[in-house]
């Protein structure tokens, strides 16, 4: 999972906020108690001191005289489990006795001890639970204890003058309570902050980082522009809002604009470079054309002196001719490569792929009989694409007829450029395929737009050459290489490429040993 800036920084500081607030809750819990235990610690201490005070006044079980209040006797109830003496201390009939309050008497072998319970009345201590207040220390401090079936305590014990021991003790569950409930509000209270915190926390870096937004919009406006070629203006920049020096996101936008600002320097340097080598190689090629095509003609016109030449020279000139040819594809591939580098506009009129298909098979066939050229077009009748592909020669050579409900498939273009890519893919394959290769040419309506295919089951086209296919001077590797290394100029590929798009169409290439594949789509006319 991808975690944007904002959401880790509003993670952030809601983690930050959380920690501290957990924090605050626990030093305020842990305060709350002690400051609840210290203030129990001194009730227990209190009442130990009045129980002293009664024992020094020689009162161990009876009531005190001075009470407005009655004695209340103690249960015997055989549940309780009574201890040995049938009265309680006396200190827990004086005022100041709190609900719950422990205390035992230790005289010699008498032992009294009992509780106040929650309706007021005195019980005796079980056995089990005196037994855990005699075995307190008699160090006059308070400790926690836990008396069966009565809970948590904090208790003293102390020894009076003539060796007895005093104890007394009050319930914690209140002290508990108090705490938990405190806890209980504290967390809810810190939900609430940090709930209100990180609403508000994602409102404000949202508000800062919109500059850093912006900044982002232009550069991906920028990225979006046709850079690769052509002249290149980048009218796009960071508002002056956004750079100001003075803050962080200001020096990026300012880092932003004086980037773009060098790379539309180096692009218009490119463009200027790019437009003075077009227009060398048109004015090249253009003034070539004419001393190749004096070359040639000289050498016709000294082939077909009345004189008998020499072998060595009628090779000369076989020699002569056919590099004055080369030469002249070569110049006018340059030529053409130039004019349409430098966005000059094409014919447009109504081409016919299926006529122009036709056409194009029946020149390959007569160039490479050695191959099985077949033609697969679209027909309006029911069975039209049931019949396949038909063999090119049966055609040319009229043992079968074209069937009468072809199809037509229309684009708006220039023909002579659109026939001259098809003839350079049925070239490439020519050339670059083994005799007895079927070489299948299929031409059909796909939506708005026109398909032509040229399919070959020769060898295939290597990893590395097909990724550069298409660059110009590009030639093909000796696998599928017949015979073209003298003749191929490297060029085809690249000028099929450049007048496909001028046309607004997209040429591919899908290749595997044994199969390979040249689509190209055009718009569709009308």
């Amino acid at each position: 999972m991808t975690w944007t800036l904002r959401r880790r920084l509003v993670l952030t500081v809601v983690g930050l906020l959380t920690v501290v607030a957990a924090l605050i809750g626990v030093a305020s819990a842990l305060s709350l108690h002690s400051n609840l235990e210290s203030q129990l610690d001194q009730r227990v201490l209190d009442a130990n001191e009045r129980a002293e005070r009664v024992f020094d006044d020689g009162d161990l079980g009876a009531p005190d005289t001075g009470s407005t209040s009655a004695p209340v006797p103690l249960s015997s109830s055989p549940a309780t489990q009574p201890s040995a003496s049938a009265t309680g201390p006396a200190a827990l009939n004086r005022p100041g006795s709190e609900v719950g309050m422990v205390s035992a008497v230790v005289h010699g072998s008498m032992t009294q001890s009992g509780y106040i319970t929650d309706q007021g009345t005195q019980q005796q201590l079980t056995t089990d639970q005196q037994a855990v207040l005699l075995a307190l220390p008699t160090d006059g401090t308070v400790h926690t204890v836990e008396l069966p079936g009565l809970g948590g305590y904090r208790a003293s014990a102390t020894t009076a003058d003539d060796g007895s021991t005093l104890i007394s003790g009050l319930p914690n569950s209140a002290l508990e309570a108090t705490v938990e409930a405190f806890v209980l509000r504290e967390v809810l209270v810190a939900l609430a902050g940090v709930m209100v915190a990180a609403f508000g926390a994602s409102w404000l870096v949202g508000r800062e980082l919109r500059p850093l937004v912006r900044v982002a919009a232009t550069a991906t406006r920028v990225a979006e522009q046709p850079l690769s070629k052509g002249e290149v203006v980048i009218a796009d920049r960071v508002e002056d809002r956004d750079t100001d020096p003075r803050t962080e996101v200001g020096q990026v936008g300012s880092a932003v604009n004086r980037m773009l600002g060098h790379v539309e320097a180096a692009l218009a340097d490119r463009h200027e470079s790019e437009k003075q080598v077009r227009q060398f190689v048109a004015d090249a090629s253009h003034e070539l054309r004419t001393p190749l095509a004096s070359i040639r003609g000289y050498a016709e016109l000294v082939r077909r002196s009345p004189d008998e030449l020499p072998p060595e020279a009628r090779h000369a000139l076989d020699r002569v001719e056919s590099e004055t040819v080369r030469m002249t594809t070569l110049v006018s591939d340059m030529l053409l490569l130039a004019r349409l580098d430098a966005g000059r506009p094409l014919a447009v009129e109504t081409v016919d792929l299926v006529g122009l298909a036709i056409d194009a098979v029946a020149d390959a066939h007569a160039a490479g009989p050695d191959h099985d050229w077949r033609l697969e077009l679209p027909g309006s009748g029911p069975d039209a694409e049931a019949e396949g592909p038909v063999p090119a020669e049966d055609l040319l050579l009229g043992t079968e007829e074209l069937p009468e409900d072809i199809e037509p498939v229309e684009v708006l273009g220039d023909g002579d450029r659109l026939r001259q890519v098809l003839a350079n893919l049925l070239s490439n394959a020519r050339l670059h395929t083994p005799a007895g290769t079927a070489v299948t040419v299929i031409v059909r309506r796909e939506g708005t737009g026109a398909v032509l295919v040229v399919h070959d089951d020769g060898p295939g086209i290597a990893e590395p050459l097909r990724a550069r296919l298409f660059q110009r001077f590009t030639r093909g590797d000796a696998s599928r290489n017949r015979a073209a290394g003298s003749t191929s100029t490297g060029l085809g590929m690249a000028i099929a490429h450049a007048v496909v798009t001028a046309h607004h169409g997209t040429i591919g290439v899908d290749s595997v040993p044994g199969s390979t594949t040249f689509t190209v789509r055009l718009p569709a006319a009308g």
